[in-house]
């Protein structure tokens, strides 16, 4: 326990205060999949909300309750779960856009609480400033991580290039369809060079056939990136097409109760007797945790 002396000194000299949580963040470095050194680490992460009804009441929605989690370097991680288990709540906290009721989340082994660039977030409703073109979008989180100006076009370039949007560069959203939209949204969190790159449902809200494409072009991505991506879906035939590693959460308060790893080599097929295999264990663990809320 500190003492009182203590607490005003560090509240004096932020810089102290820094000091100790990087500490803290060393002390609380682990070892991950593959017993190589993790590049994500969550502990004992929890958010509760409260919702105020009115009339002076409230109530507390625990929302996530002790998720521990490790994810390797370049490792593409897929999470899944009943409809309002709090994926979607994790993966915002880790964007830092909701604060952590408690537990760490710590990146390269530095805490994480605030938005910051080397985190990209492609969202499902695409988020597109529709004021800027295709170019101007992708150029965005570019010029906010002060990249030298002489480096724009090369680096623009080559994600409208990654993503096949050649021709469109100068197209607004408005224009664009869906998946054109979402090829967007992903070249411009790419376009960051970003440690960890969140995905939070990003095909949900378009048609299978697109749905389809973007998955086998966002497969294609990551093996010539290889980035960390932590990847939000209900679908389990997504989750075995992409993941390295499936995390299985329970009904609310979210958990996880299970990790699968799809040890099946790229491009998957998916009618093959492995994959329909892995799919189906992934719905029968949904099916079960959705039976279990309902009790």
């Amino acid at each position: 326990m500190r003492n009182a002396s203590q607490k005003l000194i560090i509240a004096a000299f932020p810089e102290i205060s820094r000091t100790l949580a990087q500490r803290r963040a060393r002390r609380c470095f682990v070892i991950g999949p593959n017993s190589v050194s993790s590049k994500l680490v969550i502990n004992g992460l929890q958010k509760t909300f409260v919702v105020n009804e009115g009339f002076g009441h409230s109530r507390h929605v625990h929302a996530i309750e002790n998720v521990n989690l490790e994810i390797a370097d370049g490792e593409f991680v897929c999470v899944i779960g009943p409809s309002g288990c709090g994926k979607s709540t994790m993966l915002m906290i880790m964007a830092g856009l909701y604060p952590k009721s408690g537990g760490d989340i710590l990146l390269d082994g530095q805490p994480l609480s605030e938005p910051g660039l080397n985190r990209g977030m492609v969202f499902q409703d695409f988020a597109l400033f529709p004021w800027l073109s295709v170019r101007e979008n992708i150029l965005y989180g570019v010029k906010q991580k002060k990249i030298p100006e002489d480096k724009h076009n090369g680096i623009v370039d080559h994600y409208i290039g990654m993503m096949s949007l050649q021709g469109f560069e100068h197209t607004f959203p408005n224009r664009l369809s869906g998946g054109m939209r979402q090829r967007v949204a992903i070249a411009r969190a790419l376009a960051l060079d970003p440690e960890l790159l969140l995905m939070d449902e990003p095909f949900g809200a378009l048609d299978a056939q697109t749905r389809g494409n973007l998955q086998q072009v966002l497969v294609d991505v990551w093996e010539q990136t290889r980035k960390t991506v932590m990847f939000i879906t209900h679908d389990v035939r997504e989750a075995t097409f992409l993941a390295d590693r499936v995390i299985v959460m329970s009904a609310r308060p979210g958990r996880i109760t299970e990790e699968i790893k799809v040890n099946l080599p790229r491009p998957r097929d998916i009618l093959a007797p492995e994959f329909v295999e892995i799919e189906r264990r992934l719905a029968s663990l949904i099916e079960s945790q959705n039976d279990s809320s309902n009790n």
